[in-house]
């Protein structure tokens, strides 16, 4: 009974890193989507799916493994890897002003996973979704700005209040891909919850 046990620990240890790394891969994708699908370039703003793909991977992993794969995909990049936009990688983007919304990545999936694991109602997930979007906006503007300050020289024309508007044109997509993600979690966790329950029942 015992080895039965172990055998389904693992076989779960072995799942939760495949997860892990297919949304660090999803992630990767979704930074440079426009790359592989042109047209997704609306007046001038591309569309990125980075996070569509972090709340997706707390609504679907979980808090502590959606965070895990954001961490994942964040070195990986840093590592020396082209994950990040522009099919960029190293180091060095710690100093790029965007790089706050990579870091805000990880309390995203952490943050959504979080609210859904306290109730999983369709409207829990939508709340999630939108919750942790406001977190990505916050912590990623407000890093923009002191970084653009603080090292990035940015001009001196540049306010708190023109940071903010340089965000408000991708923000109607990233409402509706909230909300999407949201309904798309929703349906995915119901599905894997059946199927962990058949694996259980073998």
């Amino acid at each position: 009974m015992e080895i039965v046990a172990e055998n389904k620990k693992s076989k779960v240890n072995v799942l939760s890193l495949v997860h892990c790394g297919m949304f660090a891969s999803l992630m990767m994708i979704g930074a440079n989507i426009t790359s592989f699908v042109p047209f997704l370039v609306v007046g001038g703003v591309p569309i990125t799916l980075q996070t569509f793909f972090a709340i997706l991977a707390g609504l679907i992993l979980g808090s502590r493994l959606g965070a895990i794969s954001m961490v994942v995909y964040m070195f990986v990049g840093l590592a020396g890897a082209p994950v990040f936009a522009k099919f960029t990688g190293g180091f060095g983007a710690i100093l790029s002003p965007t790089f706050g919304f990579i870091i805000s990545f990880i309390f995203v999936a952490y943050i959504a996973g979080k609210i859904v694991e306290r109730k999983g109602t369709l409207n829990y997930f939508i709340f999630a979704a939108l919750f942790a979007t406001t977190v990505n906006y916050l912590f990623g503007t407000n890093w923009m700005y002191f970084a653009y300050k603080f090292w990035a020289a940015a001009p001196d024309v540049f306010t708190y209040k023109l940071a903010w508007i340089w965000m408000l044109p991708p923000l109607p997509k990233d409402i509706l891909l909230a909300v999407l993600a949201g309904m798309f979690g929703h349906r995915m966790f119901k599905v894997l919850k059946v199927r962990q329950k058949h694996e259980y029942l073998r």
